[in-house]
């Protein structure tokens, strides 16, 4: 199968429970930055600033969906996040579990800040 050139081409093949992390991310992720662009990065959903720096990128997995930002940014949020499984600048979110959309978007709003204001650009 040839790699994904959009968004909607990643979620095709996906479960009804996968399909609907990635969506929720991508609402999550226009309703926070309106301008934001849609790429597939390394074969993942990314949104992307107008000016061309990557904000953050989500994926699907068997058991989970992962959005990922700046290690900056996941870190900022660590209090929030002791129920979640985090890797560098990852947040693991099982499917079992409802997506903490607040929050999501919140630390996605961060993360547009951080860009910016602090000039803070993708890992």
């Amino acid at each position: 199968m040839a790699k994904p050139t959009t968004i909607d081409e990643y979620i095709a093949p996906l479960t009804p429970e996968q399909a609907e992390s990635i969506e929720e991310f991508r609402r999550l992720g226009h309703s926070a930055v309106p301008d934001a662009e849609e790429a597939v990065k390394w074969g993942h959903p990314a949104i992307v600033h107008p000016r061309g720096t990557i904000l953050f990128v989500f994926s699907a997995h068997a058991k989970h969906a992962s959005i990922a930002f700046t290690p900056s940014t996941r870190e900022h949020f660590d209090a929030q996040l002791t129920d979640y499984s985090t890797g560098k600048g990852s947040v693991k979110l099982p499917y079992t579990q409802e997506i903490p959309s607040a929050l999501i978007k919140e630390m996605m709003s961060f993360r547009l800040r951080e860009f910016e204001d602090d000039g803070v650009l993708w890992m």
